[in-house]
């Protein structure tokens, strides 16, 4: 890509990058998963809203009928490889959040119940899960 822009041969790129500017092209690291603030906040109020309409009302288990969780095909991740970056000496190794191939939960998880006394709050944005 840069020697395409720049109209140079590869090897003469790879020679300025490694030898003159003394860069390393490294694959991210990948991390099981990351979830923004937002998400891990609306997960513990989920959370925190099921404790509290448990702790009111005894029967507020007996209320669940089933969880479910919808699996979507949407994309193909990169690779390893496709994801490798110029990294400067003393730079760690960019991170990536690891991808199934093209697999995706839609909500976290959706919980039907019989009672209409508790709305279940299901998130609008969908999570990547691996």
């Amino acid at each position: 890509m840069i020697a395409e822009s720049l109209n140079m041969s590869v090897g003469s790129v790879f020679t300025i990058m490694t030898e003159d500017l003394k860069k390393k092209k490294l694959c991210a690291r990948f991390v099981p998963h990351t979830l923004t603030t937002e998400q891990k906040e609306h997960r513990i109020a989920s959370s925190e809203d099921l404790i509290a309409a448990a702790d009111e009302d005894p029967n507020f288990l007996k209320t669940i009928v089933t969880g479910d969780e919808s699996w979507c095909l949407e994309y193909d991740p990169e690779t390893k490889r496709q994801s490798s970056k110029w990294t400067s000496p003393g730079k760690g190794r960019p991170m990536k959040v690891r991808a199934s191939k093209s697999k995706n939960k839609d909500d976290a998880a959706r919980v039907f119940r019989q009672s209409r006394n508790y709305p279940p709050r299901i998130p609008s944005t969908r999570v990547h899960c691996h």
